[in-house]
């Protein structure tokens, strides 16, 4: 079953695999599913051609921004950052952490695999 632009897997419950579109979290998904008036618990491959219509339907009722226009939208926002030379703009560019964290010890999800220096010689006391 595709859904704004994303395919969502068949064999999960309802709630979780519409948290695979971007931009759609699992109070979001809840949401979907009340206004669709289905149970979230319902397997995806268990739905009937109607009842995936209510949930596209019930998707498109809510003007939430999904999946490629959220990423777009996101990426402007950055880009938009690093033009006005902002200082979070300048933490994009050289690829650290935006948001304040330290860098000393952590970060090697946004800085890469460690890079080993070549440190002082110990000499002889």
């Amino acid at each position: 079953m595709r859904i704004a632009g994303t395919t969502i897997p068949s064999d999960k419950r309802l709630i979780i695999a519409l948290t695979y579109v971007h931009g759609v979290g699992p109070e979001r998904s809840a949401l979907v599913c009340e206004k669709a008036k289905l149970s979230p618990d319902v397997r995806v491959k268990e739905l009937t051609g109607d009842q995936e219509e209510h949930i596209r339907e019930s998707l498109a009722s809510f003007d939430w921004v999904l999946d490629s226009d959220l990423k777009r939208e996101v990426q402007q926002n950055v880009k938009r950052l690093q033009e006005i030379g902002s200082y979070r703009g300048f933490r994009h560019r050289r690829g650290l952490p935006v948001r304040g964290q330290q860098t000393k010890t952590n970060a090697r999800t946004r800085r890469g695999k460690k890079k080993t220096m070549a440190g002082k010689k110990k000499g002889l006391k």
